[in-house]
């Protein structure tokens, strides 16, 4: 399922996936209450500014890749928006609550940490320890139907790498887990001409270090040897 979100097409659908859960006696959403989910101050990253035209033409959009759709209540002539993203008999993508938690939270606010995921997806979800979300977060990078997450490098000074959705296309800072003793040395090793310089640096600074330990060494030695001799 190829799904390439722009940052207002993502959070339109992170709105209307977390007001179905949190508020389902008010779901599906007028475009007003739209407008106001996508503009909260609260658990979004970054806070947009968006106005009404903005989110009609958004909605609009997603109608035309079907990924929304429209519905008017009986009696009412307020057209009500809902989500076909996921879990829905339109679509074949299907996410446990657990999994949809996660994907949500990753939509309205951006890369977080398994730390930050578990506090914040409380309301959307259930994880009983920290385990369960890195174990989410892996099934999520490992589905056949995927990948739909991806785990960033991490960055000084921070203790957990961040995981990203992979709806807005692929990220270039992801961090890929490589096990070595898998990889050719060929294409383990770093290539010559990116490290020939620097190794040829170190291996003089190292020959200067180890000529004047020798030197320390012998002269130690020849104190000693004096010493021996003067004591004897």
């Amino acid at each position: 399922m190829r799904i390439n979100f722009s940052q207002n097409e993502a959070r339109v659908i992170g709105c209307l996936i977390e007001k179905q859960i949190t508020t389902p006696d008010q779901y599906p959403l007028s475009l007003n209450a739209l407008l106001a989910a996508c503009n909260q101050k609260s658990n979004r990253e970054p806070v947009l500014r968006l106005d009404e035209a903005q989110v009609q033409e958004t909605v609009d959009g997603l109608i035309g890749q079907r990924l929304v759709m429209e519905r008017t209540g009986f009696g009412s002539r307020v057209a009500k928006y809902q989500h076909r993203f996921c879990n829905t008999e339109f679509q074949p993508l299907k996410f446990t609550d657990q999994e949809l938690g996660i994907v949500c939270e990753l939509l309205l606010r951006g890369p977080q940490t398994p730390g930050e995921l578990r506090t914040r997806t409380q309301r959307l979800c259930r994880f009983d320890n920290a385990q369960e979300v890195e174990s989410t977060l892996s099934q999520l990078m490992q589905r056949e139907d995927g990948p739909f997450v991806a785990r960033m490098a991490r960055e000084p000074g921070r203790r957990e790498a961040r995981y990203v959705h992979l709806f807005s296309g692929e990220v270039e800072s992801v961090n890929e887990s490589v096990d070595l003793g898998r990889v050719p040395a060929s294409a383990a090793a770093p290539a010559p001409a990116t490290v020939g310089v620097d190794v040829d640096a170190r291996l003089t600074a190292l020959e200067v270090e180890v000529a004047a330990l020798r030197s320390e060494l012998g002269h130690m030695q020849r104190r000693l040897d004096v010493t021996e001799r003067e004591s004897d």
